[in-house]
C-alpha cells in the first residue's frame, strides 16, 4: 500500500506508451490493451478503499526538493473517493471507446492520450500537497488537448485552442495561489486543519483575495459562470473523450480542487472568519440557474448536455459553500451521483449519433422506436439527474436540501427546486420527442449498438439504482467520513 500511489500513476503512463507503439492496424492488441491497463489501475487503486474506512493514511514522498517543496502522495479519503470513481468509470468508458472508434480514425493515437489521461488524473487524486497537485493539474490538461482536436477539423482546433487557452489561465492561477501560499503558509501539505493557523488574522485581506484566486484557478475546469465556454466548446471531440471530460477527467478535476482549497488549506473557522463563501455560494447560484436556462435552448444533444454539466456541478460547489455537513455530504455524494449518470447520457448519446447520425434535438423524433433500450437508459439517466426517487441523484440533492436548512440559508434550497424545475425543461422534451413524436425510424435489428458500446451503459445504468437505493451501504459510508475529518 506505501506505494499504490505510485502504480497508480505509473501503470496508464507505461501503458499510453505500450499502446503507442502497437501498430495502427492492430485494432484488437490495441483495444485490449487499453481495457486491461484501465482495470488494472483501477485494481491497483481499489484495495486502498478500505485501507481508508478503516481509518489509516499513508503518505508516500517521491521527491524532496527542498525543505516545504515535495512530490508527495497521500492514501486518504477523499483522494481515494476520487480515485475510485475516475478508474471504475474508465475501465468502462476504455470498453466503450473500443466499440465507439471502431470506425474512426488515428484510434492509436487516441488511445494513448485517453490512458495517458488516466494517470495524470490518478496523480491528480493521490496528491499530498497543492505543488504535486499542479504539476498533475497541467499535466491532465496538456495530455487532453490532443483528445479534443481528435477529429482535426476547423472547428476542432478552434476548441482546442480554446481549451488550452482556459487551461493555461487557470494553471497560472493554481501557480500564483501556490507561491503566496508558499509564502504565507506554514506548509503546501493538504490539512483539514488549514495550512495558515496563527498568521490568518495578519493575512487576513491577502488570504481572502487569493481564495477567490485559487477557486477561480480551479474553477476554469469546474466550468463556473463566466469561465466556462471551453466546456461547450469541446464536445467535438469524440463522444468517449466528452463523458469523461464531463464525468470525472477534467471537471471533476476541477471540482477536486476547489474542495482541496476550501477544506484542505483554508479549512472551515478560516472560511468561516474571511466570510468568503456567502459570495462564492452566489456565483454558483448564478452559474446553476444561467447554465441550466441555457441548456433549455440548445438544439444540439451534445450541448445540451454540456449545459447541464456546468448546472450540475455548481450543485458540488454549493454544497461546499454551505459549510454544513449535510451540504458537504451532499455535495460530495453529487460527485459520485452525477459522474454515473452522466456518463450513461453521454453513451446514450454516442450510441444514438453513431447508428443514427442524429445530433440535434429535431433528428430525435420517434427515436425510441428504434433505439428503445438506449433511449430507456437515457430517460432514467435524465430522471436521476432531476432528483426522482429512488436514482443516486436524489441522494444527493436530498442532502443539499438539508444543508440549505442546516446553514440557515434556506433560500438555496429554493435555486435547488427551481434549478430541478428547469432540469425537467430541458430533459423531458428529449425524451418526448424519441417516444411520442413521429419519426422515420424502423424496429432495431438485434443490439442497438457494438456490444462494447451498449454493455457499459446497461451496467453503468443499473449502478445508479444500485447508489440510490443502496446510498447508506455504498457511497455514503466514505463520504460520512470525509465529511466528519472537515468538521470535526
Amino acid at each position: 500500500m506505501l506505494i499504490s500511489p505510485f502504480w497508480a500513476i505509473l501503470v496508464p503512463a507505461c501503458g499510453g506508451g505500450l499502446i503507442a507503439l502497437v501498430k495502427e492496424h492492430q485494432a484488437r492488441a490495441r483495444n485490449a490493451l487499453a481495457v486491461i491497463i484501465a482495470l488494472i489501475t483501477f485494481l491497483i487503486v481499489a484495495p486502498a478503499l478500505p485501507v481508508v474506512l478503516q481509518g489509516e493514511t499513508i503518505t508516500w514522498t517521491a521527491v524532496q526538493i527542498t525543505q516545504g517543496l515535495s512530490i508527495s502522495f497521500a492514501v486518504e479519503p477523499l483522494g481515494v473517493l476520487f480515485a475510485v470513481l475516475a478508474s471504475l468509470l474508465w475501465v468502462f468508458a476504455a470498453i466503450y471507446a473500443t466499440g465507439y472508434m471502431g470506425h474512426e480514425y488515428h484510434c492509436r493515437r487516441f488511445f494513448t492520450f485517453y490512458i495517458l489521461a488516466l494517470s495524470a488524473t490518478m496523480g491528480v487524486a493521490f496528491s499530498a500537497n497543492l505543488f504535486t497537485m499542479y504539476l498533475f493539474y497541467e499535466y491532465l490538461a496538456l495530455i487532453t488537448y490532443p483528445l479534443v482536436i481528435h477529429a482535426q477539423t476547423r472547428e476542432a482546433y478552434a476548441a482546442g485552442t480554446k481549451y488550452i487557452i482556459y487551461c493555461f489561465v487557470s494553471g497560472a492561477m493554481v501557480f500564483l495561489t501556490m507561491f503566496i501560499f508558499g509564502g504565507i503558509g506554514e506548509s503546501l501539505t493538504f490539512s483539514t486543519a488549514g495550512i495558515f493557523g496563527s498568521v490568518l488574522e495578519s493575512h487576513a485581506l491577502t488570504l481572502w483575495i487569493m481564495f477567490f484566486i485559487a477557486v477561480m484557478g480551479f474553477g476554469v475546469k469546474a466550468a463556473i459562470m463566466p469561465l466556462h465556454s471551453w466546456l461547450p466548446s469541446a464536445m467535438v471531440a469524440p463522444t468517449p473523450v466528452s463523458a469523461l471530460l464531463h464525468a470525472v477527467a477534467i471537471v471533476k478535476t476541477g471540482i477536486f480542487g476547489i474542495l482541496r482549497v476550501m477544506f484542505y488549506l483554508y479549512g472551515v473557522e478560516a472560511l468561516q472568519y474571511l466570510g468568503v463563501t456567502n459570495i462564492l455560494a452566489a456565483i454558483v447560484v448564478l452559474t446553476i440557474i444561467i447554465a441550466s436556462v441555457l441548456a433549455i435552448r440548445q438544439e444540439k444533444l451534445k450541448s445540451r448536455l454540456a449545459y447541464s454539466t456546468i448546472g450540475q456541478l455548481g450543485y458540488i460547489t454549493l454544497g461546499a459553500a454551505m459549510l454544513s455537513p449535510y451540504g458537504l455530504t451532499g455535495g460530495i455524494v453529487h460527485i459520485i451521483n452525477h459522474a454515473f449518470l452522466k456518463i450513461v447520457l453521454f453513451f446514450c448519446a454516442g450510441a444514438i449519433i453513431t447508428q443514427t447520425g442524429a445530433k440535434y434535438l429535431e433528428q430525435l423524433n420517434g427515436i425510441g422506436k428504434r433505439m428503445p433500450y438506449t433511449m430507456f437508459f437515457f430517460s432514467l439517466a435524465s430522471i436521476g439527474l432531476i432528483g426522482v426517487l429512488p436514482l443516486a441523484g436524489y441522494v444527493s440533492k436530498l442532502y443539499l436540501l438539508g444543508g440549505s436548512i442546516e446553514s440557515g440559508l434556506p433560500i438555496l434550497g429554493f435555486v435547488l427546486l427551481t434549478s430541478a424545475i428547469l432540469n425537467s425543461i430541458y430533459y423531458f422534451p428529449i425524451i418526448i420527442r424519441a417516444y411520442f413524436s413521429e419519426g422515420s425510424y424502423s424496429a432495431p435489428q438485434g443490439l442497438e449498438s457494438p456490444p462494447a458500446m451498449f454493455i457499459p451503459t446497461a451496467v453503468l445504468t443499473v449502478m445508479c439504482f444500485v447508489f440510490g437505493f443502496y446510498a447508506q451501504q455504498t457511497t455514503l459510508p466514505l463520504v460520512n467520513l470525509i465529511v466528519a475529518s472537515i468538521f470535526q
